[in-house]
């Protein structure tokens, strides 16, 4: 009777430690959910660091990039409206923004094009039937203990736009905007963000087949959108931010998930607050309810349904970290560079060397030339943007120039990265808004 008594206190003195000491049962790979408790920070650098750049240059750089992207955007909002004319949906693809992360056990660094406008997070992987030159090695599965391909009934498998079922799993294909595609196998594996943060288990395209122009500056993309396919929906985060500094900067961006995207009680004496929206046709952009515009103390005379999203699922306007600079409805253009031309007392160059759609011929001191203020009118508040967000100024060719553009007939506007520049802009999923908090970028 006593050694049954000693061998029931010693069974339970073992389950007793397995349940409470933290070296045992407490993995990240057993959660079910891969929620992040604490948060944690990704460092962002922009495409164009270290290549001894002016402002100015980069700018121009951006905005051809730009132009390609606003087509993509474009083209996926008319095709979602027209979707018998293709054969999978389309995304806008590339973006502005490079992301250091590992992926597998043991960890292979890789760096990922940020992309807030789709959902797939994919990096290209051996075998290799069509791949781009990519500046890290190309992530060989075999080699991580890890990895998993996830079956075609799979939730994630579900939610892709495009898939078919093959003897071993689960095979996607996803189109962006210029044809660019990736296709390959969905799987699952490890990935490792900012201080060492490793999640297991985040679902992920095995890409064998991968075509594309704008690739090449990564080895891969992170989709950062509202479907369930992107990093912060799979992370169940609600919650992410980013700071973006300037484009003159050298220094590295910032992105937050999880608690580090919260914001203190100092921060919200300074914080423009407003709605997010949603477009059936496209559930994976972030839309913004922008009411109107005003130039200096003159507010804009712009239809109130300009920037709304229509029943067939074009207009509205997008919030987008991979765009450049900020396009809106080209009537609202037209509106805004009269009254900018208007109050600027600078003559209008006509050369058309900026690629700009607006540029004055300024002085060699700009230090006493005044630009009217430029305040974007959200639901819920207006945004009162610092002149470096929406002017920039060339000392080389003598220009002076207005750092936004004309989206043409297209219906649809993008608020770009340019004047997000040091604003701490927050994604609150759960309350379905979006804020603009003043922030030193390059401090953090």
């Amino acid at each position: 009777m006593a050694s049954l008594s000693l061998f029931i206190f010693v069974t339970l003195a073992i389950l007793v430690i397995l349940f409470v000491n933290p070296t045992f049962s407490t993995s990240r790979r057993a959660l079910k959910h891969k929620k992040v408790q604490t948060g944690f920070r990704v460092t962002l650098k922009h495409v164009d660091s270290g290549k001894n750049l002016t402002k100015f240059e980069r700018i121009q750089r951006g905005m051809k990039r730009g132009q390609l992207r606003l087509q993509r955007l474009s083209a996926a909002t008319t095709a979602s409206s027209d979707a018998a004319q293709v054969e999978a949906p389309i995304h806008a693809g590339t973006g502005e923004f490079l992301m250091n992360l590992a992926i597998g056990t043991p960890p292979e660094s890789f760096s990922a094009i940020l992309d807030t406008g789709s959902d797939l997070i994919w990096t290209q992987c051996k075998p290799c039937r069509q791949c781009y030159d990519q500046p890290t090695p190309i992530f060989d599965p075999k080699k991580s203990s890890s990895f998993s391909k996830l079956s075609c009934n799979s939730q994630l498998c579900s939610a892709l736009p495009a898939s078919t079922c093959a003897s071993d799993g689960c095979e996607y294909i996803y189109q962006y905007g210029d044809y660019s595609v990736t296709q390959g196998i969905l799987a699952s594996e490890t990935f490792t963000f900012g201080d060492k943060v490793s999640i297991p288990n985040v679902g992920f395209g095995c890409g064998s087949d991968n075509e594309g122009d704008g690739f090449s500056q990564g080895s891969g993309l992170v989709g950062l959108g509202r479907g369930p396919l992107s990093l912060v929906s799979q992370l169940e985060e609600p919650k992410f931010s980013y700071c973006l500094t300037s484009l003159d900067d050298s220094k590295t961006s910032s992105l937050f998930l999880g608690s580090l995207s919260s914001v203190n009680s100092t921060q919200k004496k300074s914080i423009t607050t407003t709605t997010l929206t949603k477009n059936p046709s496209q559930p994976s952009f972030y839309y913004l309810s922008l009411k109107g515009i005003s130039v200096g103390g003159t507010r804009l005379d712009i239809d109130k349904s300009t920037f709304e999203v229509q029943d067939d699922g074009s207009g509205g306007l997008i919030i987008d970290s991979g765009t450049t600079l900020t396009y809106i409805d080209g009537h609202a253009f037209n509106a805004l560079k009269k009254e900018f031309i208007a109050q600027t007392k600078l003559p209008v160059d006509s050369s058309g060397v900026s690629g700009l759609d607006l540029c004055f011929t300024s002085p060699s001191d700009t230090s006493d030339v005044e630009v009217p203020k430029l305040i974007f009118h959200f639901n819920g508040g207006d945004l009162d943007l610092p002149a470096e967000n929406y002017v920039v100024t060339d000392s080389s060719s003598g220009l002076l120039c207005l750092a936004l553009g004309s989206s043409g007939n297209s219906g649809m506007s993008i608020f770009g990265n340019i004047q997000q520049q040091n604003y701490l802009v927050i994604h609150d999923l759960a309350k379905e808004t979006l804020s603009f908090i003043p922030k030193q970028c390059d401090g953090l």
